[in-house]
């Protein structure tokens, strides 16, 4: 629970009062000499200190409520994750399941009206595009009443208790001051779920793709109280002296200056981090991003310099400094040594390359992880996330095929003295990195190079789906590079009894036949299985076949369709054959994965379907 912990003890330690805030007053010397601003009723000492009373408390009602939908969370992911477990052990040795078959009628009506509901009917995970623009994607219901949430909250608190009524500079110096504290307050939640290494994202088993969302509403909420902040003090001058004396103001006041120059900071954030922009010149964004943060927070400290809400901008920048340092450690101990990380381009049909990464210190693999890929000879320092498909012991497969009698050179054998292992990838062809990165091997004669690599992970691999005892993953394109790893692990444990899975179906769709090369390998290690048969189908959907020849099924359990498929008629097909509880995995395009979704929201109460979604929409 440790992020529970940090954000509780974050709002305690830094909870302490403090001297209300002075108003930035504007100097008599403002403008012509001599001059002398208006006198304007200022209030009592006992009034500001009860606003700054009321400040201060509201700062603590925000972090305090967050850390209340933390633990609530926390329980809800404890209660399901040993609901699953319970039924694992149950069916280990069931083969009927017919307990786990039949739903919970109240849960089930919960799934399918609010945790797997789109917004309003079925368009969720498929962006919403105008011609050659990206504008993002639409929330979930579930996730637009928590946001939806979050932002009434921060707009009753920022204007709750001000006396409206009273005089119009006593309502502007309390709506500045509370919108103020309440803007750097949100920095702390902000910071925390930007983070790769967002520690919420184990306790709570929710994707980084969900707090990326919350994470980009924050940042709006955080901007738009800076504007009122902003407005309510050039207002306030303005009315004391009228619009002459606000540039003379500005310049004649530090804290006003840096104030300014930080909302104009926040404000082109906000800007330039529009989906549009973002996902056109992602690499531009994503620099600009962070020197204008950085930018933000120079210039805040600064006009935040003796005043209470320091403190919280102190603890944001600690916690977005040591998640940073974090992964910089995390960076030099996976890569530095042990002749460093490499990685193996080899050039496959249908513009996509495999990279074979031989991490100098790597990780035992868990099927749906992901990790970050730098190329300096590519991308310079930038990074890219790629679900890893395959993983595997160089000094295993050496053995293995020494036993099938293939013949091992001397110099294999000296070169893996040590256990290595392996970790693949497949990265398709698009515009910028990945374009580089495909040319780099074209470049090659043989369509195989070797280059230097730096891997930042793993991260995901949270789904687990061993408690179910009919699966069905979905894949469209190069998504299967995240599903195949969930295929040989619960082929694997069917054959060892570690799980309850009695019935896997792989649902494959490509554009073309060639692009079944991308998998060969593995598929053919799947395949060879122990008891494969006795639990595995697959089927493949080639959209774009150029003849009818290309379409043939290579046996019974694996076959191959032409167009796309049904998913509506393929998930009923199981459901009314299904073994206990189904399990329907989906990784692909925005327009699959919402058919998929759609699916199995209708079957809600009359089957028991969970849904499990993965995409990389930030």
């Amino acid at each position: 629970m440790r992020a529970l912990v940090l954000l509780t003890l974050a709002h305690l330690a830094l909870g302490e009062e403090a001297p209300g805030r002075k108003s930035s007053s504007i100097p008599s010397s403002v403008g012509k000499p001599g001059y002398k601003m208006p006198e304007e009723k200022s209030d009592t000492a006992e009034e500001k200190a009860a606003a700054a009373l009321d400040n201060a408390l509201f700062a603590r009602y925000i972090l305090s409520t967050l850390a209340a939908v933390v633990f609530c969370l926390a329980v809800y992911r404890v209660v399901i994750q040993s609901i699953r477990y319970i039924r694992t052990l149950t069916c280990l040795n069931n083969d009927t399941q017919r307990y786990f078959k039949m739903p919970n009628l109240a849960f089930g009506a919960i799934k399918q009206h609010l945790l797997y509901a789109p917004l309003l009917r079925r368009r969720h995970n498929r962006e919403v595009q105008f011609a050659c623009f990206h504008f993002g994607y639409i929330p979930t219901r579930f996730q637009s009443i928590f946001l939806a949430a979050i932002i009434g909250m921060n707009v009753t608190l920022s204007v709750w208790g001000i006396q409206w009524n009273g005089t119009r500079a006593a309502a502007l110096n309390h709506l500045r001051n509370r919108t103020g504290t309440l803007s750097v307050v949100n920095l702390i939640p902000l910071a925390i779920l930007a983070g790769r290494n967002n520690p919420l994202i184990s306790i709570l088993n929710i994707s980084y793709d969900n707090f990326n969302l919350i994470h980009r509403w924050f940042g709006r909420i955080v901007v738009l109280q800076a504007l009122a902040h902003t407005f309510a003090e050039v207002i306030k001058i303005v009315d004391r002296g009228g619009w002459g004396t606000l540039n003379v103001a500005f310049q004649n006041s530090q804290m006003l200056l840096t104030g300014l120059v930080a909302t104009i900071a926040v404000v082109a954030i906000t800007l330039q981090s529009c989906a549009a922009i973002r996902h056109a010149f992602y690499e531009t964004f994503l620099h600009l991003h962070i020197i204008l943060v950085i930018v933000t927070l120079g210039f805040l400290w600064k006009h935040l310099e003796n005043t209470y809400p320091q403190k919280y901008l102190l603890a944001m920048i600690l916690f977005w400094a040591f998640e940073r340092f974090t992964r910089l450690v995390f960076l030099v101990y996976r890569n530095v040594g042990r002749g460093g990380t490499k990685a193996e381009l080899e050039l496959l049909p249908g513009d996509a390359c495999r990279v074979t990464l031989k991490v100098a210190r790597p990780w035992t693999f868990q099927p749906g992880q992901y990790a970050f890929i730098t190329v300096p000879s590519v991308g310079l320092w930038t990074s890219h996330p790629f679900s890893i498909a395959w993983s595997h012991n160089v000094n295993e497969t050496m053995q293995q095929d020494s036993e099938k009698g293939y013949k091992i050179s001397a110099e294999d054998v000296l070169a893996n003295t040590t256990d290595q292992t392996n970790m693949s990838l497949i990265i398709r062809r698009r515009s910028g990195f990945t374009d580089k990165l495909f040319e780099k091997a074209e470049r090659s004669p043989s369509g195989i190079t070797t280059i230097t690599a730096y891997v930042e992970g793993p991260y995901g691999g949270h789904a687990v789906l061993h408690s179910y005892g009919t699966v069905m993953i979905f894949a469209g394109g190069v998504g299967i590079t995240h599903q195949v790893s969930y295929v040989r692990d619960l082929v694997a444990g069917y054959a060892s009894g570690t799980v309850a899975a009695r019935k896997v179906i792989l649902i494959w769709v490509v554009q073309s036949p060639e692009h079944l090369e991308w998998i060969r390998p593995w598929m053919t290690t799947i395949l060879a299985m122990d008891k494969r048969r006795d639990i595995l189908r697959i089927q493949l959907f080639v959209t774009q076949p150029r003849s009818t020849k290309e379409i043939h099924s290579p046996s019974a359990t694996v076959q191959m369709f032409p167009g796309k498929p049904n998913v509506d008629t393929l998930i009923e097909i199981e459901s009314e054959n299904q073994i206990g509880a189904m399990g329907v995995s989906v990784c692909g395009t925005g327009g699959l994965s919402d058919d998929v979704r759609a699916a199995v929201r209708k079957r809600q109460g009359v089957r028991n379907i969970d849904f499990l979604e993965q995409g990389f929409t930030w």
